[in-house]
């Protein structure tokens, strides 16, 4: 499999796709057209993004901006209780209004979206595992288990979340998007029937990056011998952005490598995406591809690269 550089995501009823500096959302609109808005943003290629370790810092705070404005974007398309605003008709200056508000709202909603993240999947299981410090003396074995807790945690959240209607719709939306990248990299024609015969499990997806930052947050956090728990906890949190550029290194690895040792390690991710990644339905699928065409040319990848299929 050759890696074409595209990446993506789901988002409310479409299909974010991102190439070199721009990307594109495509969406399934109320009336069943397809929506596509492309836009640019922070060059993969820039000085941050050649530096290890801080490019995957990088790409993490990337990817959250830009998730959360793309699911943001999805979601206009069905306010029922607003009519959507024509931009074309606003003065500059209440464009400039209205576009400092949406970024002020993403910010909070950003904020907010992260400390809960952390409260949930870092503080909580590292309070949990302080119970048992009167029965358990090494420090070591002390992470390990909140490493297991927060990984049960995350399993049990993804699960029941699952089971909401718009998530598994979501979920199928993900489906589409690792389907149509995976059909570009095995060298098939971009159209609805390969992509529905193509692998829904992808090695560079975001469930495999979360579930490797936790397995290397167990390691790191064995090394963490401060004496008060609040120092404990602030050293944990300090070190998250450090963990991603970690796991984003062994991603990024992941997504270019066929070795045998490497799939071993990647297992557990794929394993985790058949709760995350769930079969699309044509019409998903056909969203998918417009994302993709909208801002990467298979076509040309595929010819340059056609000796790897």
């Amino acid at each position: 499999m050759k890696y074409s550089g595209i990446g993506g995501q789901a988002v409310m009823e479409g299909v974010m796709m991102r190439n070199g500096k721009k990307y594109a959302v495509a969406v399934r609109k109320p009336d069943n057209d397809i929506a596509v808005e492309v836009k640019n943003t922070r060059d993969i290629n820039d000085i941050w993004h050649r530096i290890p370790i801080v490019r995957g810092m990088v790409s993490f705070i990337d990817s959250l901006v830009i998730g959360l404005s793309t699911l943001m974007a999805s979601a206009a398309y069905f306010e029922d209780d607003e009519e959507p605003i024509d931009r074309s008709q606003l003065s500059d200056e209440d464009r400039r209004k209205l576009e400092r508000r949406e970024k002020a709202e993403m910010g909070g909603t950003l904020f907010f979206s992260f400390v809960m993240a952390l409260a949930i999947f870092f503080a909580m299981p590292y309070f949990i595992s302080l119970l048992l410090v009167r029965y358990i003396s090494s420090s070591a074995v002390l992470a390990l288990i909140e490493g297991i807790i927060r990984i049960a945690i995350f399993i049990g959240y993804i699960a029941l979340i699952s089971r909401m209607d718009d998530i598994k719709r979501t979920f199928m939306y993900h489906g589409a998007e690792h389907k149509c990248i995976n059909c570009v990299e095995t060298g098939l024609p971009l159209t609805v029937d390969n992509v529905r015969i193509s692998t829904r499990f992808h090695k560079r997806c975001g469930t495999s990056f979360i579930f490797i930052v936790f397995i290397i947050s167990v390691f790191v956090f064995m090394f963490i011998s401060f004496d008060n728990i609040w120092l404990k906890l602030i050293a944990r949190l300090l070190l998250i952005p450090v963990i991603a550029g970690i796991s984003f290194e062994f991603i990024r690895l992941a997504g270019n490598s066929d070795s045998g040792i490497v799939n071993i390690f990647s297992k557990p991710g794929l394993w985790l995406q058949r709760l995350t990644v769930m079969e699309p339905d044509d019409e998903m699928i056909e969203v998918g591809i417009a994302s993709v065409e909208a801002v990467f040319d298979w076509r040309d990848f595929q010819e340059k690269n056609k000796e790897f299929f």
